[in-house]
């Protein structure tokens, strides 16, 4: 039966894998390429030097992720480490046969509307890959290594990357506007993976402080639902007994969550955080 299981996942993990190929594919190809823009990652490096190169971006693509897969295949356990190298191959193969042999007309030549669009598509191509419990290669291995190694976090590591290739772009690009256009369009990218793997939720953490926790707790779960814990803990003072109210809220609801506690207790305060990621309970 887990034999079963694993095979059914691994299944599901390519299936994610090569649509999310094909789709940065189609981004860099489509949108970056003919309007002559940079993306982040191994994909802009690439980019970049089959600019001032006669190779291919596919095989710029292998060239570049294939020894830093070597130097870090120990960072990522086996199944990612094949996985990654799957990925990589992909794209790079995709890549040149919709650049090489399809020769695939530009989608548009807009440098404005290039940034967007090709921004949103490599996000969802690297968002599909990421699902796929794999990675583009690249910048992802070396902040896996770096962040391993000391206290940085992988996403400094990818945000200095992406910086050092949006700067070397200022001395092969001549087009100033393009490179800016080209961080927007990164940005773009980070924001439609964050979209896609977290969800747009469109609830809130709230901590509520009061003294009427019974009174609160009534109203609350007769108006916004019965999911909600009461924490109790101590006040500095000692023996200070303090009780706190935690829930999910709906943004919607958030104006009539603030009403009831003003109404029931003007001394309770609420303390609203966001809810970047829900998992369980049909999340």
């Amino acid at each position: 039966y887990m034999n079963n299981f694993s095979t059914k996942n691994e299944i599901i993990n390519y299936a994610f894998i090569i649509s999310g190929s094909f789709v940065l594919a189609l981004a860099v190809v489509g949108f970056f390429l003919p309007n002559h823009m940079v993306t982040g990652g191994t994909a802009g490096l690439a980019l970049l030097l089959h600019y001032i190169t006669p190779f291919t971006i596919g095989s710029l693509i292998a060239l570049i992720n294939l020894p830093l897969l070597v130097l870090g295949s120990r960072y990522l356990g086996k199944m990612f480490a094949i996985r990654t190298v799957i990925t990589i191959v992909l794209i790079s193969l995709f890549i040149d046969f919709l650049a090489q042999i399809i020769k695939l007309e530009p989608f548009i030549l807009d440098t404005i509307l290039s940034s967007i669009f090709g921004g949103i598509f490599i996000g969802l191509g690297l968002a599909l890959v990421i699902k796929g419990n794999s990675s583009a290669g690249g910048s992802t291995i070396i902040a896996k290594i770096i962040s391993s190694k000391t206290e940085i976090k992988p996403a400094q590591v990818i945000l200095v990357i992406d910086t050092i290739i949006i700067l070397s772009a200022l001395f092969i690009l001549e087009d100033r506007a393009k490179i800016l256009w080209s961080i927007i369009s990164i940005y773009i990218t980070s924001k439609m993976i964050d979209y896609i793997l977290t969800g747009s939720l469109n609830k809130k953490v709230v901590y509520l402080v009061t003294q009427k926790t019974e009174e609160l707790k009534k109203l609350i779960t007769d108006e916004l639902g019965p999911e909600g814990t009461i924490i109790k803990g101590d006040g500095l003072f000692e023996g200070q007994e303090k009780k706190m109210i935690l829930i999910v809220v709906e943004v919607t609801k958030l104006q009539r969550l603030r009403q009831m506690v003003k109404e029931t207790d003007p001394e309770g305060f609420l303390i609203i955080t966001e809810a970047s990621e829900m998992l369980g309970r049909g999340n």
